[in-house]
C-alpha cells in the first residue's frame, strides 16, 4: 500500500474534558522541602504549569493551528506514518525532510514551517524556499499503532527516504535535532544521489573524542564536555528507564496527564538554554504544554519511549563517514566537537550560538532558520 492520505486532527471533546478531569483529581505527592530541581521537577512549579493548563490553555487553538498545515499519512513498512507537508508558493523550492525527537514532536516544526516555505514573508530571500515535510517518528503522536519491533534509526531513515520517493522528491536536504540528530545522517548514508545535504543539531552523545583531541579543545569546547559530563551522571535515569522498561513506565504515562507533563517538563529543565531558569521561559508555555498535550491525547508515552529500547537492543552498526556535505549548529547544551565530528560527517558548514539550546526549533527558531538558509544556499 501506496497512498497518501489527507489527515486532519479532530479531537473529540470527551477527550478534553477527560482530561480536565483528571488534572483536577491529582494526587501530589510529597516532596523534600528546599529540594528545588535537584530530585526532579518541583511540585509547586508543576503545579502552576497544571492550574495553567487547566484553566488558561485552549487545545482547540493549537489544534486550528496545527490543522491549518497540510497533514497526511501513508504506510511504510506496514507502519502508518503521519507527516506535515507545506508546499512553498516560490518557484524551484528544495525539499527539506526534518525529524523530531523525543521528547518533541511536529509542534517542534511550527515556528520553522512560515520561514522556510514563505521566506519573503519573514524578511527573506524567495531564493532560499523550501518545501517542508516532517513526519511523526513511528510511535509519536498520530504515526501510530506501532506495528511491530525494530523501529530503529536506519530503518526509521529507510521510511523516510521511501516517503520522499513517494512525494516524488529526486533530491532534496535532511535536518533535525535529537533523534534527527542521528536518523538526518543516516538518510545521507542510504540516498546519498538524493539527499544534497545534511543539517543537524541537538545532539545529545559524545562524538568519538580521541586522547588527542583534549589538547586541542577550546574553552568552549571544554565547557561543553563538562556540561554533558553532568548530564550523564546526574540526569539520564530516564534514558536508562526508556530503554529497558518502556512498556512499565507507560502505564503512569498513559494513565496520568500530570506524569506525563512531569517526565516531559523534566527534561526541558534540563536541555534549554541554561542561561533561562525555568523551562516556559526557554520556550512559550502554550507550546510546551501543545507538545504535551499531544503526546496525551494520542497516548503515545510509552510508544515513543520504545524507541530508546529499539536504540539500546539494535545490534551496532559498521558506522562510514558520510560524504554528503553537513551543516551543524551547536547551541548551548550541545555537546558536539568539531574534530570528532569530522570523523563521522563532511562538515562545511559549522556556527556556535550562544543562545537556545536543545530545543533550538522552538528556542532560538530565527537563527535555526538563518542557519538552515545559509546552509543550504550553497548546495541547491
Amino acid at each position: 500500500m501506496t497512498d497518501i492520505e489527507p489527515f486532519r486532527i479532530v479531537v473529540p471533546q470527551k477527550d478534553l474534558d477527560d482530561l480536565w478531569s483528571r488534572l483536577k483529581q491529582t494526587r501530589w505527592p510529597a516532596e523534600i522541602p528546599g529540594s528545588g530541581w535537584e530530585r526532579g521537577v518541583p511540585v509547586g512549579y508543576l503545579r502552576e504549569l497544571v492550574d495553567y493548563w487547566m484553566n488558561s490553555y485552549d487545545w482547540r487553538v493549537w489544534e486550528a493551528r496545527l490543522n491549518a498545515l497540510p497533514q497526511f499519512t501513508t504506510v511504510i513498512d506496514q507502519q502508518r506514518i503521519h507527516f506535515l507537508h507545506v508546499r512553498s508558493a516560490e518557484p524551484d523550492p528544495l525539499a527539506l525532510v526534518i525529524t523530531h525527537g523525543w521528547p518533541g514532536s511536529i509542534v517542534e516544526s511550527l515556528e520553522l514551517v512560515g520561514p522556510l516555505t514563505n521566506p519573503v514573508g519573514h524578511g527573506g530571500d524567495a531564493a532560499d524556499a523550501f518545501d517542508v515535510i516532517a513526519p511523526s517518528l513511528p510511535g509519536f503522536a498520530f504515526s501510530t499503532p506501532v506495528t511491530a519491533p525494530g523501529w530503529n534509526h536506519h530503518r526509521i531513515a529507510r521510511a523516510w527516504v521511501e516517503l520522499m520517493r513517494r512525494l516524488d522528491y529526486p533530491r532534496y536536504g535532511a535536518h533535525g535535532g535529537d533523534t534527527g540528530f542521528v536518523v538526518s545522517p543516516e538518510l545521507g548514508r542510504i540516498a546519498p544521489a538524493q539527499v544534497i545535504g545534511v543539517h543537524i543539531y541537538g545532539g545529545l552523545e559524545f562524538d568519538a573524542i580521541t586522547p588527542a583531541d583534549y589538547e586541542h579543545l577550546t574553552e568552549a569546547e571544554r565547557d561543553r564536555l563538562a556540561a554533558i559530563e553532568w548530564l550523564h551522571r546526574d540526569a539520564t535515569g530516564y534514558a536508562a528507564i526508556q530503554s529497558t522498561r518502556p512498556q512499565t513506565l507507560g502505564y503512569a504515562l498513559n494513565d496520568s496527564p500530570v506524569a506525563q507533563l512531569a517526565w516531559i517538563v523534566d527534561k526541558f529543565h534540563d536541555w534549554t538554554d541554561p542561561a533561562k531558569t525555568l523551562p516556559d521561559q526557554a520556550i512559550d508555555r502554550d507550546h510546551l504544554l501543545t507538545n504535551v498535550t499531544l503526546y496525551w491525547l494520542t497516548g503515545t508515552g510509552a510508544t515513543s519511549a520504545h524507541q530508546y529500547y529499539e536504540a539500546r537492543t539494535t545490534p551496532a552498526r559498521p558506522l562510514t563517514r558520510s560524504k554528503v556535505p553537513t551543516g551543524i549548529a551547536v547551541f548551548p547544551t550541545d555537546p558536539s566537537i568539531r574534530r570528532a565530528a569530522n570523523r563521522e560527517h563532511t562538515v562545511v558548514h559549522w556556527t556556535e550560538h550562544t543562545r537556545g539550546g536543545h530545543f533550538a526549533a522552538l528556542e532560538a527558531p530565527d537563527l535555526l532558520v538563518n542557519d538552515l538558509r545559509t546552509f543550504y544556499r550553497a548546495l541547491r
